[in-house]
């Protein structure tokens, strides 16, 4: 579990946003994957903090409380798009949602509702109880009838830390005083990530603004070829 430490986590994602990073050079294409290898990765997967192109999407087991469901990551059959925010954020986890429910809205245009399920999992749920992420939904245009957005709640700040930072190497740290919001803010890295139905990663997006276009069509790429492989 090295890699998934927080200073390895931090120190590879935190910075996720900066332009000019160095494209990494995939030698192998990995097993299990749909699109090209990545070409704005850092480094090769296995030397990132957070699972990336061709590694599996580790297993996690947790609560959607808009939903009164338990989001199981093994049992996905879909395309799943997971990040990690809290929603008190004053900056980077707004742009990141809001980019989000952009790519919510462009999934449905182009008929892949059914085959795409967002799952933004909270590293805060002392402070993002159901009403908390009801409110953050509303604010956002987030389409909670459409049944594809799960918000994610940890049942504590241990369990959050376990799943968010250990498992997923997204790194975070709260800090005690904050002159932005009230009690603790938290210093975190930005990192999304996008899954295929068989649960191996094909892309991870760092930083706040991701390409809603981007997104889109690597979904739809990803979506057609389980769907030809289903049909054969």
């Amino acid at each position: 579990m090295r890699r998934r430490a927080l200073l390895g986590g931090f120190a590879a994602t935190a910075m996720g946003s900066v332009a000019g990073c160095t494209t990494a050079l995939l030698n192998d294409e990995p097993d299990g994957v749909v699109l090209e290898p990545q070409e704005d990765q850092l480094a090769d997967s296995e030397d990132l903090a957070y699972p990336a192109y061709g590694q599996p999407l580790p297993e996690f087991e947790l609560r959607a409380p808009l939903s009164d469901e338990t989001i199981d990551s093994a049992s996905l059959d879909r395309t799943a798009v997971v990040t990690a925010v809290f929603t008190s954020c004053p900056a980077e986890c707004g742009i990141l949602l809001r980019r989000l429910v952009g790519v919510q809205r462009r999934v449905a245009e182009s008929g892949l509702t059914d085959s795409t399920v967002f799952l933004p999992i909270t590293f805060d749920p002392e402070r993002d109880d159901e009403r908390a992420l009801r409110e953050n939904a509303e604010s956002l245009g987030v389409d909670l009838e459409a049944g594809n957005w799960h918000y994610l709640r940890p049942s504590s700040p241990d369990r959050a830390k376990d799943v968010v930072e250990d498992r997923l190497g997204i790194g975070f740290e709260r800090t005690t005083e904050s002159d932005r919001l009230e009690g603790y803010d938290f210093n975190h890295a930005v990192v999304t990530l996008l899954a295929n139905p068989d649960g191996i990663v094909e892309r991870a997006y760092r930083g706040e603004r991701v390409d809603r276009e981007r997104v889109v069509d690597d979904i739809a790429a990803v979506a057609e070829a389980f769907s030809t492989d289903q049909g054969d």
